[in-house]
């Protein structure tokens, strides 16, 4: 009796930080450029398996299937999937969750069909990392990045142009707002068209304390600088987008947290996309139990959510399992 061999692939796609960008102003031809982390503990895992036609389970599982017909239409296959959403990152929460699921069921499924599909071309094809190349390059590499920005004359994802090893002591404390979503679609496209026009002065001030305030010290783990380098990004970013989210933060209670944290010891703090999700910077695994600890007390009656996070300095993990199924009946 003949064995049928099946296979399925599992990715498993790290969440993402964006922490801001650094030149809003692209008189120079390239315009946003950013800086982002991946973290380890949120991720968005996906397993796709043979089907006749197209179907998915699990959080966000009409979003995935979405991404896997567009993926098997773009790559000319008339052969279907299942995708089974197993974890999935925190929706319209400014963590990646969209872009992670996209190149996750696009890897999947065209490893599934034996194309080994780059993560760029799936991010083009999809429709993903229009401003930034965060997403995309973490989903590689992992770690903390730095992207170019996009090209005024190109309709391409912005290239990784750094990248470095996070330290495996530090920890960030994610403030979570369950009551709020960030701005995405066509909200978020309406909201980056009304914005007032950026000025050079500060595109050059963003670049400058990237290129010598937060790499360096990243470098050299020196948290202080580091953070400070990045709350200063963070406090020009989101007081040139505050007309659009309503201030600095788009979460009074994020941002009352922030502050909180900082003052109480967080080497820095920002918010991670438009947000609502609020990140605070900490030197060790204790003190950032400890704080979140002291958050949670201290600010019981916001509503909020509060996460001790490690950096992730790899990217996705992609499994390919074949295996033999139970002999076919004669």
């Amino acid at each position: 009796m003949p064995l049928a061999l099946s296979q399925s692939v599992t990715v498993h796609a790290p969440a993402r930080l964006h922490m801001g960008f650094l030149d809003l102003n692209g008189s120079l031809g390239r315009r946003f450029g950013s800086l982002g982390l991946a973290l380890d503990e949120l991720a968005v895992r996906v397993t796709a398996h043979p089907g006749s036609g197209v179907t998915a389970q699990g959080p966000q599982a009409g979003r995935a299937a979405d991404f896997c017909r567009r993926t098997l239409t773009a790559l000319g296959l008339e052969a279907g999937a299942h995708i089974q959403v197993e974890t999935a990152i925190p929706d319209h929460a400014g963590l990646g969750s969209g872009t992670q699921l996209a190149l996750a069921v696009g890897t999947a499924v065209s490893r599934l069909h034996g194309i080994d599909w780059p993560a760029r071309d799936i991010a083009r094809t999809l429709g993903r990392g229009g401003r930034s190349g965060i997403g995309l390059g973490l989903f590689g590499q992992g770690g903390f990045l730095v992207d170019g920005g996009r090209r005024a004359d190109q309709d391409e994802p912005p290239t990784a142009i750094a990248r470095l090893e996070y330290p495996a002591a530090w920890r960030l404390i994610l403030v979570f707002d369950p009551a709020f979503q960030g701005l995405h679609g066509e909200g978020e496209k309406q909201a980056f068209a009304a914005l007032p026009k950026f000025s050079e002065e500060s595109a050059g001030r963003l670049c400058r304390l990237a290129l010598m305030g937060a790499l360096p010290a990243l470098v050299e783990r020196d948290i202080r600088a580091f953070g400070t380098a990045v709350s200063n990004i963070q406090a020009l970013v989101g007081d040139h987008f505050a007309p659009a989210q309503g201030g600095r933060y788009a979460s009074p209670r994020v941002g009352r947290a922030l502050a909180w944290l900082h003052g109480r010891g967080a080497a820095g703090i920002g918010q991670s996309s438009w947000g609502p999700t609020g990140f605070a910077l900490v030197d060790s695994q204790v003190a950032a139990h400890g704080l979140a600890r002291a958050a949670r007390l201290e600010l019981a009656g916001e509503g909020l959510q509060f996460m001790v996070c490690t950096a992730r300095n790899r990217g996705a993990d992609i499994h390919v399992a074949r295996h033999p199924a139970r002999a076919l009946a004669v």
